[in-house]
């Protein structure tokens, strides 16, 4: 277990956030979490608490991701989580994301699990050259800035109805509509830049979020 060197930065991440989650990845067991937890509540938790009051309200409110994992329907039976994860509470003002590993810092958001509407109006957007262009202006935009679109879990192949080759196979493809930057770790996460960083990346977020909301159909929890 590491020694506490002293307060952590107020709005900045604590230097042991990236050990304690390279010890956890080979620790996931009750006994070592038990003998950290302390460490967890005041070097990883407590100043993503203190970030979350330094960004204010302007993404809305924020919450904490609890570290525990829901192994029921997983063939992983890890029981923590290999990161810290924060995210806006309210879907309807866009999603804005942030998680914490051994691996860095992650800044994303958008549409992570578009409704069959949403990514159908999508796929037409992708297929209409008269409106294509607005879509790749504004990605082309984040990528600028960092950000790239995210391509986990995207399609093997064309979705029913486009042909494989396609000119925009590489966004008919996709299945997550959200926009990510990821850092490794820096020294610049663990002093007050933080909070002007993460600020900055999530404005870019919001870009790519009206975007979404000036293009696709709301999302379910939004329209009712």
């Amino acid at each position: 277990m590491t020694e506490s060197t002293g307060p952590a930065p107020a709005t900045g991440l604590d230097p042991d956030v990236f050990a304690f989650y390279a010890e956890l990845e080979q620790n996931q067991d009750r006994e070592w979490w038990l003998a950290n937890k302390t460490r967890y509540d005041e070097r990883v938790k407590a100043p993503v608490e203190r970030l979350v009051d330094a960004l204010g309200g302007e993404f809305g409110p924020l919450k904490i991701f609890r570290p525990y994992k829901d192994v029921r329907f997983s063939a992983d039976k890890r029981p923590y989580k290999d990161h810290l994860g924060l995210v806006s509470a309210d879907r309807s003002a866009g999603t804005y994301y942030l998680q914490v590993s051994q691996h860095g810092l992650m800044l994303a958001g958008g549409e992570y699990q578009p409704s069959r509407e949403q990514l159908a109006r999508f796929r037409e957007i992708c297929d209409d050259n008269r409106l294509v262009g607005d879509l790749e202006a504004t990605l082309d935009e984040a990528a600028e800035r960092g950000f790239a679109i995210m391509t986990a879990d995207a399609l093997a192949t064309a979705p029913r109805g486009y042909r494989a080759d396609h000119p925009k196979i590489h966004l008919l493809r996709l299945k997550r509509l959200a926009v990510a930057a990821e850092h490794d770790p820096a020294d610049w996460m663990t002093g007050p830049e933080l909070v002007d960083r993460v600020r900055a990346g999530w404005r870019v977020v919001g870009e790519w979020n009206t975007w979404l909301a000036e293009n696709l159909p709301a999302p379910v929890e939004a329209a009712r």
